[in-house]
């Protein structure tokens, strides 16, 4: 299922057919086991710990950001390629590892598994193996230190355990495939942000590295976004406070993040 899911959403927005929206949806309507033809991704529901947020909105660490990081990213990922997402349906779903639905979404979104202590169990993780081994792709946001790395890197073993996490390198497809990234630009959380002589800088807790886990063919399977914080770049789009340049190159991570996955 999530080959053939994968398949259809290549052949669509690489390949450049001009299908029609009765064409498109009799093709999504022909594959029950999928979610569709337009891109839509699951957020990962994990067993957590407390919890933070902004807004007003107190949520579990697996929900930080949510609803207004997707509505946001989502929403200019449309205007700025030709992917179909969802209008009129939820925009992504919240699925826990054990859940079968995952095999029907080839993107998988993490977010904040160090303070969230995400710790997959056995099944979880033979899941998640069997989901990413068949194609799928799983990116992990809002990761910061190095208490927050051991605690990935521990959960990512149990998965992956002869797998080793490296470096994205400058040259991977993966920061050209759309947009050309620019490793020097931080994507910061809002926690970041200080005022200093009338303007607002970020001051992060490391270096920012894109970090990922890649299959034998040299596929990106799991992508990580250490030291930033893409998810709070997204969500506070609108906010006159969080500069426009963080969100803009979130903006062009998160585009190519997709594009990667749905075309390899």
């Amino acid at each position: 299922m999530l080959k053939g899911a994968a398949t259809v959403l290549v052949v669509l927005f690489v390949g450049g057919i001009a299908l029609s929206e009765t064409a498109a949806r009799k093709a999504r309507d022909s594959n029950k086991d999928s979610p569709g033809v337009e891109f839509k991704m699951a957020r990962i529901k994990y067993k957590t710990y407390g919890g933070a947020g902004s807004h007003g909105i107190i949520q579990p660490w697996w929900a930080i950001d949510y609803p207004y990081a997707e509505e946001h990213f989502l929403a200019a990922l449309s205007r700025v390629t030709t992917i179909d997402v969802f209008k009129d349906d939820p925009f992504e779903e919240q699925l826990e590892l054990t859940d079968p639905r995952i095999f029907q979404f080839p993107f998988l979104f993490l977010q904040q598994p160090g303070q969230g202590r995400w710790r997959p169990t056995p099944q979880e993780a033979a899941n998640l193996r069997e989901h990413l081994t068949r194609g799928g792709f799983l990116l992990i946001d809002d990761i910061h230190g190095e208490y927050d790395w051991r605690i990935l890197e521990a959960a990512l073993k149990t998965i992956f355990p002869d797998r080793k996490i490296v470096d994205i390198p400058l040259t991977d497809p993966l920061m050209h495939i759309f947009y050309d990234l620019q490793p020097d630009v931080p994507i910061p959380g809002l926690r970041h942000l200080w005022r200093r002589g009338g303007q607002t800088v970020a001051q992060m807790e490391g270096t920012p590295v894109w970090r990922a886990i890649y299959d034998d063919q040299g596929r990106i399977m799991v992508a990580i976004d250490f030291n930033m914080d893409m998810g709070d770049a997204w969500e506070h789009a609108d906010d006159p406070y969080y500069p426009v340049p963080f969100t803009a190159n979130a903006y062009r991570v998160g585009t190519n993040y997709i594009i990667y996955a749905m075309t390899h």
